[in-house]
This record gives C-alpha cells, structure tokens and sequence, in this order.
C-alpha cells in the first residue's frame, strides 16, 4: 500500500500572476526525523500504519523526492513590509506548496515543503533550511496548538543527508508545514503595488471562499481578519510568546501563527522582551505585539481599498475599522489575563488589580509561566521579590475571587505548566545534530499535554545562569 494523500488544489486554478509552478529539488538522502501521525489521519492521509508506506518511502514524499499523486507544487508570489520597510517582491523562497486537502472535518488545509531548495523567489538564498529552525518550528508549532492558540501545524520533518552553510556548516531537513491556508497580508500588498487589480479581486474571492464566507465586501473581510489576528495576539501575550518577526508577510488571514522564525516563549517577565536577533530597535518586543497589530492590518486595508467601488469613500470606514482594534485588543487582553488570575467575568476594575501583578513580576524578573501557575498555591510568593508587596496583593485578589467559585478550575485551564523553554529548544536541537533524537521525543511528550504536571521537572524550572538564551534566530 502506498501513501495517499486526498489533494484537492484550488489555488493552482487562481491565476498565474498568484504563483509559480515549481517542484522541490531532491536531497542525497532523506531519513525520517519526525512523523505526525494523529495529523496524518486528520488530513485523511491513507495508507500510514504498520503494514504500508515505510519510513523511507515517507521521508522521500516530504523531502521532494517523489512526488505523491495529485501533488501540484508552486511558490506563491506576495510582498511584505519587513521591520516597517516595503518590499515589493517576496514570495516563497524556500517553501513549496504540494497541494491542499479536505480534512476529516471538512476544512480545507495547504501541505507545505519548507526548506525544499530554490524557487523563482529564492533571491540570494539557498532555498534550504538546517535542523535547529525545523526543529524549532514542529515543537514550537505543536506546542501552541496543545495550548490552544491558533497556529500552523507540523507534519514531518525529514533530515536531508546534505549540508547547509550559514554561520558555519549545519545538517540540512525538510519540515512539512500545515495550514488552513498560507495567505498573507502581504499577498494582498503585493497586487495592489503592481495595480493588478485582477489577480487582486481573485485572490480575495478565494480569501473569502476559504476563510470568511460571511464577508459582503472588503471592508467585511478586513473586519473579519482584524477579529482574528486580536483574538490570536491576545493568547500570544497570555502565554508569554514573543513572535520575533511580525512583518505582514508574516501575518496571516486566517488568524493562524504563521513562520516560527526567531520566535520565544518569555522566561522572566518584562515587557520589553526581545529574543530576535535582528529586531535591534525592540519594534516586535514583547508588549509592542498589540500596538504593532494595527499597523499590519492598516497595510491590509491600504491594499483592499483597489477592490472598493469608490476607493476614496471607503478611506473612512476602513480607517476606523483599524482605529478601532485597540480597544479591541484590550478587551480580549483583559479576558485573557483575567481568566490567568481567576476571574471568568473581568470588570473594568480588574485590570488595575492584573497590572498590579505585573508590575510585581517585572521589578524581580520573576518567571511569567511559573508565577501564573503557581498562584493558587503558597509557592507563588517565592516568585516575586517583592514579599511584603505581593502579599498586600493576595489579600485583595482573595477578596474579588470571593464572586469566583470556578477559580481554581479556570486558573487550571488557562495556566501551562509546561512550555516550549528557549534553553530546552537549544538543548534539544544541539542533541539532535549529534544524533539523539530523544531529547526531541521527551520535550514534545511533555508539550502534548501542557496543562498537565511534567514528570519531568526539569522541563518547568526556568534556566540556571548559563542556559540563559538571549537571541534567537530566523535560520534562513
């Protein structure tokens, strides 16, 4: 038996402006890192079980080897504005789509190659990717979606048998990314800077079809994303996640995390985090995600505004479409951060009492993830410094969960014990290019179930002095 793969491509039948036909370039010798198989079934891939297709014959679908049936790979062609700065001509560098599916419940999802050789997009680049960022972005990727944020998924990953130069020489692989789509705000930016105003309206028609069928025009649609990508900033700011690299081009329609690049979960709080490498000037930290959201869907809106029937009427409704998303944000911050403390139903109060324990966090550097999680018990006060002032805090939190009965149970749902630590990530890429795939497999059992006590305890302690990460970085 071999591997089906049930491919229904409705973004090859777009116009040709939107892509370019293109196939992977195989690799000397693919080997079967990592196979998700609950995802599999879920995307209807046959044929995965015991007695059908082999490690290798897998390992030679998604590296590019061999193509599956129905496959129909392309690069897509968008443009982006990165670090506040445009650039008009993006796409798919090191990405090829093989095709889309219908999944078991009915929804539509891309089956992407990232780090399958060159494409018309490619640019200086080599169109590969080493292990460490594929690595990175199947535990990071899984992770957010066992802690219930919307997020791209990861299927495979693949070692190549070839070497990639960066820094140095590295172990080359393949990661199969998933996703309800890839589009992004910077495919829209990208046709409306050519003033291509057919491939535009195309590329709306197929947004709309696939991710917001309820939207009776442009403005609708921007509406619907600006819901969205609020909705998915507020989780990111609840778990401490730290994008890195929110360029639009990074910024999907369908509200999904997209690009795990020099992404990082926070470990002492502060809320000007960075990770990233090359954000030197702080514009993606970690607080600046919620200020940095409006201004990508501002790009979104400048771009729809072709579509409009008479474009210079629409400029106020769009404008305060985005205006409005402050506001917005707030309110889904506040929930969130709430339900993190206890509260099921915030009063506008609460976010003085939430601000409160921040402050606290901040001024010891105290660890975001345990903080939160060891609140219902005693062991929350050796978390901050400050004693004198975090009990002073506990005494009015206590009294405003007198109204909560179902604390305990919310606190538990909404506070990880177990997260993708930057200094774990590390020591699990270094393991594996010398060839131990076991701390991979622990950390991604751990993450599986991130609201459950680890067996492992070393996996919740935040890092000693010199497992500290203070950078990370894209991998491309």
């Amino acid at each position: 038996m071999t591997l089906h793969i049930p491919f229904d491509n409705s973004y090859a039948r777009l116009p040709a402006a939107l892509f370019t036909r293109h196939d992977p370039t195989p690799v000397a010798a693919p080997e079967m890192l990592a196979w998700n198989a609950p995802l599999a079934r879920e995307l209807g891939i046959t044929g995965d079980d015991a007695t059908a297709p082999t490690a290798t014959e897998r390992a030679a679908i998604f590296a590019g080897n061999r193509l599956p049936d129905g496959a129909l790979p392309l690069a897509q062609a968008y443009a982006g504005h990165q670090f506040g700065g445009f650039s008009p001509s993006l796409g798919d560098g090191r990405a090829i789509l093989l095709g889309e599916v219908i999944d078991t419940k009915g929804q539509r999802r891309d089956i992407q190659l990232k780090g399958a050789g060159r494409t018309p997009y490619s640019r200086a680049g080599d169109g590969r990717a080493w292990l460490g960022p594929v690595l990175r972005e199947y535990v990071v990727s899984e992770a957010m979606h066992a802690l219930g944020v919307p997020t791209t998924r990861a299927l495979a990953a693949v070692a190549s048998g070839e070497s990639v130069q960066r820094e140095t020489t590295l172990p080359g692989a393949i990661l199969t990314r998933v996703a309800s789509s890839h589009l992004r705000v910077g495919h829209f930016e990208y046709f409306a800077a050519r003033g291509d105003t057919a491939s535009l309206s195309a590329l709306y028609d197929h947004a709309v079809e696939r991710h917001h069928p309820d939207a009776r025009d442009p403005l609708d649609f921007l509406k619907g994303v600006i819901e969205r990508q609020s909705d998915l900033v507020a989780k990111w700011l609840g778990f401490g996640f730290i994008h890195g690299v929110m360029n639009t081009d990074n910024t999907s329609i369908s509200g999904e995390t997209i690009d795990y690049g020099p992404c990082a979960f926070m470990d002492g709080y502060h809320p000007q985090t960075v990770y990233s490498s090359i954000d030197r000037q702080g514009r993606y930290a970690y607080d600046n995600q919620a200020r940095i959201l409006p201004w990508n869907m501002a790009k979104l809106g400048s771009a729809l505004l072709a579509l409009m029937p008479d474009p210079d009427a629409a400029i106020d409704p769009f404008t305060q479409a985005v205006h409005a998303m402050p506001e917005m944000i707030e309110a889904r911050w506040l929930k969130t951060f709430a339900a993190k403390i206890g509260i099921a139903e915030p009063r506008a109060e609460d976010r003085a009492l939430i601000e409160e324990l921040l402050i606290l966090m901040q001024a010891g550097s105290s660890d975001f993830t345990n903080t939160f999680r060891a609140l219902p018990g005693n062991e929350a006060q050796d978390q901050i410094a400050d004693r004198g002032g975090f009990l002073d805090w506990v005494g009015r939190w206590h009294a405003r969960l007198e109204s909560e009965p179902d604390a305990p149970v919310l606190m538990a749902r909404s506070n990880p014990a177990v997260i993708p630590r930057n200094h774990r990530i590390e020591q699990m890429i270094a393991a594996a290019v010398d060839g131990d795939m076991a701390p991979f497999r622990n950390l991604m059992a751990a993450l599986a179930t991130p609201y459950a006590r680890a067996d492992d305890p070393g996996l919740t302690r935040p890092p000693a002095e010199h497992e500290v990460v203070t950078a990370t970085f894209c991998g491309t």
